[in-house]
């Protein structure tokens, strides 16, 4: 009993200042809706979350939905194209040196700034955002991936070059095993900054998706949803980040 208070008892203090804070500071902000008028708002928006009234008007359901389809598209190319990108880059020591500067150039470029060429080449909102998502995301994966490769001792290489394994063989009983661990770390670093991105790069395309619907109840004053929508953001973001978590301990062999 003791130990699940111990447990229990610190995020619920934490939980409970926040609100504090935030009922302090609604009260001294005029335009500010303090957390029971955001509480009263969000049951009136999910008590009806997936309702459809045309392209515009549309449920938060639906929202969040197409915002994470968006991130689904967009994540999944980059782990398909990073993944092995990052193994020749660790496993070839030619091909880092070859792709370093361009890794190095393009990796700290804001994510936003690839926006307007997704928008030229694709000509479309949607497929510009999963451009977004797709650069935004690769860097983590792949880095992570080939710092995995690279970190694999070089005893294991040298066993496997005197017992003549094929490439296929050191891949997938040598490298592939020990690399898990460091994959896992950049897909989780991979899927925040996707999140992350989706949501500004949908306040400047438009359309369905959880941006476009903080930009609209903006453009209606509606600060109590927008209030919600960051609620939403942070929540779906930890359920994003515990699931994989739990999926990364499954794979880390220090343990």
């Amino acid at each position: 009993m003791r130990q699940s208070l111990q447990q229990v008892l610190p995020p619920l203090l934490g939980i409970l200042l926040f609100l504090f804070l935030w009922a302090l500071l609604a009260a001294r902000s005029e335009g500010l809706p303090g957390p029971l008028v955001t509480g009263q708002a969000a049951l009136e928006l999910f008590a009806d979350p997936f309702y459809d009234n045309g392209p515009n008007d549309m449920g938060i359901g639906w929202n969040i939905l197409h915002s994470l389809g968006r991130v689904g598209a967009g994540f999944g190319l980059a782990a398909l194209v990073g993944i092995p990108l990052g193994f020749a880059i660790g496993r070839f020591a030619f091909l880092a040196r070859m792709l370093a500067p361009i890794i190095s150039l393009l990796r700290p470029v804001s994510p936003l700034v690839w926006l307007p060429i997704g928008l030229l080449v694709f000509e479309a909102a949607g497929p510009a955002s999963i451009w977004v998502i797709f650069i935004s995301a690769i860097w983590p994966i792949i880095l992570n991936t080939a710092a995995g490769v690279a970190s694999v001792p070089q005893d294991y290489l040298n066993v496997a070059r005197v017992l003549k394994l094929s490439e296929y063989k050191v891949l997938t009983r040598i490298l592939f095993p020990a690399v898990l661990p460091h994959l896992m770390t950049g897909i989780r670093l991979a899927i925040g900054v996707a999140w992350l991105v989706i949501v500004a790069a949908e306040m400047l395309t438009g359309g369905i998706g959880l941006g476009f619907w903080v930009w609209d109840e903006w453009n209606n004053l509606n600060v109590a949803h927008i209030l919600i929508a960051i609620v939403i953001v942070g929540l779906v973001g930890l359920a994003l980040e515990q699931s994989l978590l739990l999926l990364a301990r499954r794979f880390d062999y220090h343990s």
